[in-house]
């Protein structure tokens, strides 16, 4: 008897508490909506705050140096850094199964990648965080890259053939001379036009050599095997067709003022993504042929 007055009591009191919390629930819940349309106000100021907290966000991305979606030339800095890195693991894995006279091609093509990485790292940063062109750190990479390029064509020709030094030392030549005179140029340590001048010569140097000079003499003989006839004529369309974009960006940049920063680091960084691994990609798969075809012999 005694434990039935127990549980009746014990059942009154939830009844009473559940009702009291449900009638400050209700309270609660009547205030909220009574203070909901003076928090959210009309249709067009929520969507006023939404944009507003939107932008806001975006902001704290680009303080904080994180990628910003909806900037295009961020995100190619980060898509090539990230291919460069790549590449140069692909072509280090791939030196030991090729021939023993093309593994230092491949070697030297695995550092322009990983100089390149390395040098968009840093330029990726340089963006994201102030949004202006890196170009101290673009002809850093360019000064390491360009010229272990033109040593390319030296080394793939001296693998098959005796070659002079002068080629080497010519194109070395043509290399400095464009890079120098453009970064001049662009830096505004010269006028821009001299620069843009005298950085041509440099590349009209380069084109002479590797078309008409000691280097296309040898590579179009008969002398060098069709592998290497075929390497060295991707490579030569890439530094005629695919360097072409930058003294274009130069000229509209630079000397016409028709492009702004955004569209000439994107046009700079896809034509690094092309001419940087399309050029050593073309040394790989000569590589690999000759190596191939040489085991079936």
């Amino acid at each position: 008897m005694m434990l039935g007055r127990v549980f009746v009591l014990l059942g009154l009191s939830c009844f009473v508490a559940s009702g009291a919390g449900d009638s400050s629930k209700a309270t609660v819940q009547m205030g909220t909506m009574s203070s909901l349309p003076a928090e959210i106000g009309s249709p067009e100021d929520s969507l006023l705050a939404l944009q507003e907290a939107t932008e806001n966000g975006e902001s704290k991305i680009a303080a904080e140096g994180f990628l910003d979606p909806n900037d295009a030339v961020a995100i190619s800095f980060w898509i090539i850094s990230i291919s460069m890195v790549a590449a140069t693991v692909f072509f280090l894995m791939e030196s030991v199964c090729v021939a023993t006279h093309w593994k230092t091609s491949l070697h030297v093509g695995a550092l322009v990648t990983l100089v390149a990485a390395v040098h968009y790292f840093y330029m990726r940063e340089f963006w994201v965080m102030i949004h202006t062109s890196p170009i101290l750190y673009r002809y850093i990479d360019w000064s390491i890259t360009v010229p272990l390029q033109m040593i390319e064509f030296y080394l793939i020709l001296s693998a098959v053939k005796v070659v002079t030094q002068g080629m080497f030392f010519r194109l070395l030549l043509g290399t400095v001379a464009m890079l120098a005179f453009g970064y001049a140029g662009e830096a505004q340590f010269i006028s821009p036009l001299v620069g843009f001048v005298l950085g041509m010569a440099g590349w009209a140097f380069i084109l002479f050599e590797i078309f008409a000079g000691e280097a296309g003499k040898v590579a179009a003989g008969g002398e060098v095997n069709k592998y290497v006839q075929q390497s060295f004529s991707t490579m030569r369309y890439i530094v005629t067709v695919g360097w072409s974009i930058y003294p274009l960006g130069y000229f509209f940049g630079y000397l016409m003022g028709a492009v702004n920063d955004d569209i000439l680091n994107l046009v700079y960084n896809l034509a690094d993504f092309v001419n940087k691994i399309a050029f050593c990609l073309a040394i790989w798969q000569s590589a690999k042929n000759s190596t191939l075809d040489g085991q079936s012999h």
